[in-house]
């Protein structure tokens, strides 16, 4: 077999194994109880808030493009947290009728509950898989990340 075709080999069995890799990430739950929130309402939440923090405010298009999903994933997520209370929209301008996705005041007290569940969680987790391979896996997991991204430039 020629080089070429050995490296292309590999190369594709590398493929697969970073496909699945990602596959199984998608489905590592942050939380081992029944909160309110799934691991994309975490992170939309999280987002929001962080974005509080720093004085900003972000539409739905934006929130897509943070949480690297598609904007119907978001609007839906939306919708679904606005119809609950937890999310409120504040239009941008009447206008164009763009709205900010904001947390509504009574869902932060269920936000925070939600997060020391998973945070509770994460500690086990650690404690079981050892926290010297926990900060070697995230290390690498963000060198990897770093690594993919440069190369897509």
């Amino acid at each position: 077999m020629s080089t070429n075709k050995k490296n292309e080999s590999k190369n594709k069995e590398y493929l697969g194994k970073i496909l699945a890799m990602f596959k199984q990430m998608e489905n590592v739950v942050v939380v081992n109880k029944k909160t309110r929130f799934n691991n994309s309402e975490l992170r939309l939440i999280a987002e929001i808030l962080l974005a509080k923090e720093q004085g900003k405010r972000y539409i739905s298009t934006q929130l897509a493009d943070r949480l690297n999903v598609t904007r119907s994933a978001i609007s839906q997520i939306v919708q679904r947290l606005e119809k609950e209370g937890v999310l409120k929209r504040t239009l941008k301008t009447p206008v164009n009728k763009i709205a900010y996705v904001e947390l509504s005041d009574s869902a932060l007290v269920e936000y925070e509950s939600a997060v020391s569940v998973a945070a509770e969680f994460a500690g086990a987790v650690v404690k079981a898989f050892g926290e010297e391979k926990m900060q070697q896996l995230l290390t690498l997991s963000d060198e990897f990340a770093k690594t993919v991204e440069s190369l897509k430039k």
